[in-house]
């Protein structure tokens, strides 16, 4: 028995099926598990194909506007359980999906228990797949036969953080992942402190010494929470944000409307200065000088990554959030805290401290219409204004 020749796509080799872009799996763990090496192979290619057209043009292919990483994340996570469907109800594998494949899949899902944005995020992937299709494939323009109507907007001040619980998530975030002071404990209290270390860094014990005592004090976490309270930082903020934002003499970012998440043309095309406390700019200050230590961030202008070196991600930041409200004591008990808590909350505040236009420019609002919808002034705050102005 003869071996075969590598074909183009060789099913021997494995990085294409295990990379990813920029933290998106080409061949996700389940689709892993049901095809065999040389559809894994090529299905990475299609993916990764589509996933480069999704975040570079996918959004506007006329002006080039590409999605942000975390849209692309969650819709490529949806178009893989398409794919396994189509697998699994139309023959096996295939990258060639049709306009009735996903008819189908949109009929079957009207009846299964999702909610409502689920089902209009499958609706959106669906479309955004076909869209590529269309403009790099040359197929024709997919025109749903069912679509889902987007679910009541809940109110945009739910689930925000008040005045009193951003000061205590001011102080949590420096109580976050602190030890004592190297010096101020006993050599078997030091030696219990140094075992934690090793495992928190993952290094040998006998390597642990002041350097990463310091470490675990960093300023990471309070340079993180506190812009983000400062400047609303929306969870794709935190992902992209650069040192090249930093402006700390003036105490303020300037972030460039290449990086502005939700500047769409080029008529709202601009750069956006935003505010610093001077508690918040000391915080980055010391955090750029500790950060040129770590190796992850050798060759890159990120301003935060994760411990595994990482942007991070809705997931990772509620997962931060929650932990701060633990070492608060907020009690989150029916409520859905997540990082846009703390944006929510300091929109509103600025709303009702000074005005629309204020807060618009503050948290990069491009229509004073969306700032408009956090002014919750109540009216006893009103009449009082009324009785001052006579």
């Amino acid at each position: 028995m003869t071996s075969e020749q590598p074909s183009e796509l060789d099913p021997t080799d494995e990085s294409l099926v295990t990379a990813d872009c920029r933290g998106i799996p080409f061949v996700p763990g389940p689709s892993q598990r049901q095809l065999k090496q040389r559809q894994q192979v090529d299905y990475a290619t299609f993916r990764k194909q589509w996933l480069r057209w999704c975040l570079a043009v996918g959004k506007n292919p006329q002006t080039g506007a590409g999605y942000a990483n975390s849209t692309v994340r969650t819709r490529a996570n949806i178009m893989d359980q398409f794919a396994r469907w189509v697998w699994d109800k139309h023959g096996g594998y295939t990258t060639q999906f049709t306009h009735d494949h996903a008819d189908d899949y949109l009929r079957q899902l009207a009846f299964e228990d999702h909610g409502q944005e689920h089902k209009l995020n499958v609706l959106k992937s669906l479309k955004m797949l076909f869209s590529w299709i269309q403009h790099q494939r040359g197929g024709d323009e997919w025109e749903p036969e069912m679509e889902f109507s987007q679910p009541p907007r809940r109110d945009v001040t739910g689930d925000s953080f008040d005045n009193v619980e951003r000061r205590q998530l001011r102080e949590a975030a420096l109580e976050y992942g602190s030890i004592p002071h190297y010096s101020a404990v006993s050599p078997d209290e030091r030696y219990e402190w140094n075992v934690y270390l090793s495992q928190r860094f993952d290094m040998p014990l006998n390597e642990v010494g002041p350097d990463q005592w310091e470490r675990a004090n960093g300023w990471k976490y309070p340079s993180i929470v506190w812009a983000s309270i400062d400047a609303a930082l929306r969870p794709i903020e935190v992902e992209r944000a650069k040192l090249s934002w930093l402006d700390l003499s003036r105490q303020r970012l300037v972030i460039p409307k290449n990086d502005d998440v939700k500047t769409e043309s080029a008529d709202h095309a601009r750069k956006w200065t935003v505010a610093l406390t001077e508690r918040t700019t000391e915080a980055l200050r010391r955090w750029v000088e500790q950060r040129e230590q770590y190796p992850k961030y050798d060759n890159t202008d990120a301003l935060w990554r994760t411990r595994f070196g990482n942007p991070y991600g809705s997931s990772s930041l509620k997962k931060l959030v929650e932990k701060l409200c633990d070492i608060a004591d907020i009690d989150t008990t029916h409520r859905n805290v997540s990082w846009y808590s703390i944006r929510r909350g300091t929109v509103t505040a600025i709303v009702e401290e000074s005005d629309l236009s204020t807060a618009a420019e503050q948290v990069r609002h491009v229509d004073i219409r969306s700032t408009a919808r956090y002014d919750q002034v109540s009216d006893d705050r009103r009449r009082d204004v009324l009785e001052r102005i006579g």
